[in-house]
């Protein structure tokens, strides 16, 4: 009944309105007569920028000087050896990204670095390498770390900041559920009720508690700050009350894009040297977050990323590439700018200060949310309070030579000992 009451009423409305069509006025003013606007200048739409080099190959890669002229000393050749020799497991089998190498270039290298000698450790890498520059080879290194921050096993009275380890409903895309990360690895994310890939929690809905009570907590951290910078790190350690210590390291990101807030205090005027500015180092961020505790917590979640861990026994912090990362000699690349396990030769600015500290021969062996494109690298400074210092405050331009086992550059059609 009521149906038909509304269709009548509907109905009626419509009567009402068709009436009022016809009663219109038979004097009405006479239009005005048609003015023709003057053209407009046809303004093209400007094209979009060109998408950035998918990788190293694509970028462009120039030879660089012959590795005898490096004049490569033990301090530096040394630790390098070491570390070379602990990525060849990796470099036989994993595949090479940056289109620059493929598994087998690597063999004659690896197999000399097992039982070479160390007290002749730079004859090592002129007799098995030579570089190349990715692009001009113009790079920019900052520093990371290996942090301890206050954190116990349990939840207790001051340390109530959690520590997540893997949820069990954050998965990488099937295929065609999501367009591929530029690296071929499909993004993470969750499946929702309905069946859909969906992005996964951003860090505002975990810092508000999506994920507590499910069992996930590895450990508690004391301070919010200290936590989300150890997150930037990769990985850390926890050290309770009474001197105990969990290290942990990453196991996987929410598949947000990393945010670098020192951009966004940049763009905001907070960075710099003018009254109620602050410095833009590791520190000078610290400093502003505790002085605008409010501001502070809102600054941290315009980065979206969230790092989850996993317990870590053993030797050192993991990188990305299965193997312990190195104080003084492991470096974070892009992958698709640099094979990973690769030596990694940086000459930095003098003019900067503490950036020539990353002078000397690395092994890129990590990756980094943040450390994104060519000749992009994070240098890795072991734990304490001066490696503290040292990353915070460590960022530079430079060159970056990259080393490729010999024969290398013949196959890619350019001519070595370029200058």
């Amino acid at each position: 009944m009521m149906h038909d009451f509304r269709r009548l009423a509907c109905v009626a409305a419509l009567i009402v309105l068709s009436g009022c069509v016809q009663v219109i006025p038979q004097d009405r003013p006479a239009p005005l007569p048609y003015r023709p606007q003057p053209a407009q200048a046809y303004t093209p739409p400007t094209p979009p920028p060109p998408p950035p080099p998918a990788n190293a190959m694509a970028l462009g890669v120039q030879a660089g000087p012959d590795v005898a002229s490096l004049g490569l000393g033990h301090a530096g050749a040394d630790p390098a050896l070491i570390a070379f020799r602990e990525s060849c497991p990796r470099l036989l089998v994993r595949r090479d990204n940056s289109g620059l190498t493929q598994p087998t270039d690597w063999q004659s290298a690896c197999q000399a670095a097992a039982s070479w000698p160390m007290a002749s450790a730079a004859d090592f890498f002129a007799g098995y390498f030579e570089t190349v520059r990715v692009g001009n080879g113009s790079g920019y290194v900052t520093g990371y770390y290996e942090p301890e921050i206050a954190g116990t096993r349990t939840r207790q009275p001051g340390f109530d900041v959690p520590v997540y380890g893997l949820p069990a409903d954050l998965v990488r895309a099937r295929p065609g559920d999501a367009p591929p990360k530029p690296n071929g690895d499909m993004p993470f994310g969750r499946y929702d009720e309905t069946g859909v890939f969906v992005p996964y929690y951003e860090r505002a809905d975990i810092d508000a508690g999506v994920l507590a009570c499910k069992g996930l907590e590895l450990g508690w951290a004391a301070d919010p700050t200290e936590f989300f910078f150890l997150q930037i790190q990769g990985s850390g350690r926890l050290r309770a009350p009474d001197g105990s210590v969990i290290r942990i390291g990453y196991a996987a990101d929410n598949g947000r894009d990393y945010t670098g807030i020192g951009s966004v205090m940049k763009a905001r005027g907070l960075i710099g040297t003018g009254p109620g500015q602050y410095a833009g180092s590791m520190q000078g961020i610290i400093a502003y977050i505790r002085d605008h505790p409010d501001d502070g917590r809102a600054l941290m979640e315009q980065n979206k990323s969230w790092v989850f861990f996993r317990e870590i026994t053993g030797d050192g912090p993991i990188g990305a590439l299965s193997v312990p990362v190195r104080a003084h000699v492991s470096l974070a690349a892009d992958p698709l700018f640099v094979p990973l396990g690769a030596p990694v030769m940086l000459s930095m600015d003098p003019a900067l200060a503490g950036a020539t500290l990353a002078n000397g021969l690395w092994v890129a062996q990590d990756t980094g949310g943040a450390i994104k494109g060519a000749n992009r690298f994070d240098s890795f400074w072991g734990a304490g309070a001066d490696a503290r210092t040292i990353a915070g405050g460590m960022a530079g331009h430079g060159q970056a030579l990259i080393f490729l086992p010999k024969g290398t550059l013949a196959r890619l059609g350019l001519a070595p000992g370029a200058q």
